[in-house]
């Protein structure tokens, strides 16, 4: 019994010694891999991990959870954010737009990284860049990282997602709401890089219902002219800063001395031409960039003497809609909609054109 209990002791003491001397060498192969490289990826047969959290991020992108602002009140610096800067592309297709077919409209999608399900809801939906016969669509979903809590674990399976859809942009910064603004510029960003001959950009959130062939067809007119200046969507026009530190929309004076704000296109979808799209980020690059994506977009047309256009039949609607087929036929962008509840809506929305009057 002695001899036992002896053997016991032994095994869990030489245990313990191997698992502190694990740790130590796993320790010291990690401080070795941060001086090696930036972006160094660690993968083996049978790791589901990838070390991405290795890549150093510029101070103004580690952003503050918007859980945690009802305890500490969003200040003047936190509605100024720094741009430009030197975000790295984490993910990227630079030759997709490199075809013999100039791209009639590139769909930037904003989503959350974690947000797997609602990005393939999108792409056997309104995203499927085949959806309207004779127009090139090209589809790209803009994000930035996990958070650090989450991305060791989660990031090999993105870059799965990636290597079979090929359809995804991360940029090195924090996903969160206060960095909205950073993930349009940085779309913008890829635009004028990558694909500078897309005719028209479509900036959308991943919640919404897009009626692909009622935007292309009524409101861009692929058989028409080309609209060098041309913006539009749900326009808010005579808007007053939000000066309740306790809001969501929160605007310091300090940083929007002014009463009321240029007219801009609600953030949850707005379609630009593509020679605007790359004069808003040369124009961004230039004036105080605050985090209200929408309001600082406006903020650039504003500098650049454009008005949005106000689109047709108010076919934008941000404000929550019922599904009905027959309603959603004559709408461009619905927000918000659920992504799940894309899949059975594309079912029965495909009924329409054949049960629906025309208008």
């Amino acid at each position: 019994m002695r001899l036992l209990w002896g053997h016991l002791v032994l095994g869990t003491l030489l245990g313990m010694a191997c698992g502190v001397m694990l740790t130590l060498f796993l320790k010291a192969r990690l401080e070795a891999l941060k001086l090696s490289g930036p972006q160094f990826h660690l993968k083996t047969k049978n790791s589901m991990y990838s070390l991405i959290s290795l890549i150093p991020l510029a101070p103004d992108a580690l952003d503050i959870p918007m859980e945690k602002l009802s305890g500490q009140l969003l200040t003047s610096n936190m509605a100024v954010v720094k741009y430009p800067y030197s975000y790295p592309f984490l993910i990227s297709h630079p030759d997709m737009c490199q075809s013999n077919t100039t791209p009639f409209l590139l769909m930037l999608v904003m989503t959350q990284p974690q947000d797997r399900e609602v990005r393939e809801a999108i792409r056997t939906t309104w995203g499927n860049e085949a959806i309207i016969p004779g127009v090139t669509i090209h589809c790209l979903f803009v994000l930035g990282l996990f958070p650090f809590h989450l991305h060791r674990h989660f990031q090999y399976l993105l870059e799965m997602e990636d290597a079979k859809n090929q359809d995804l942009l991360q940029v090195g910064f924090l996903d969160t709401y206060n960095n909205l603004t950073f993930k349009t510029l940085m779309g913008l960003e890829w635009v004028a890089r990558h694909c500078q001959t897309a005719q028209y950009v479509l900036k959308v959130d991943g919640n919404v219902f897009l009626n692909a062939n009622l935007l292309v067809h009524k409101v861009l007119l692929p058989e028409g002219p080309p609209q060098p200046s041309f913006i539009t969507g749900y326009i808010y026009k005579n808007r007053m800063p939000v000066r309740n530190p306790n809001s969501k929309w929160y605007m310091p004076r300090e940083v929007f001395p002014g009463t009321i704000y240029p007219a801009y296109c609600g953030g949850a979808g707005y379609i630009m031409s593509g020679c605007l799209a790359l004069k808003i980020l040369a124009v961004a690059k230039k004036i105080k960039t605050i985090y209200l994506e929408d309001v600082f977009v406006g903020l650039c047309l504003q500098h650049l003497r454009v008005k949005p256009t106000p689109s047709p039949l108010d076919i934008f609607q941000f404000f929550g809609r019922e599904y009905e087929r027959c309603d959603f036929i004559q709408l461009a962008i619905v927000h918000p909609i659920k992504p799940m509840d894309l899949l059975w809506i594309r079912t029965d929305f495909q009924k329409a054109n054949t049960t629906c009057p025309l208008s």
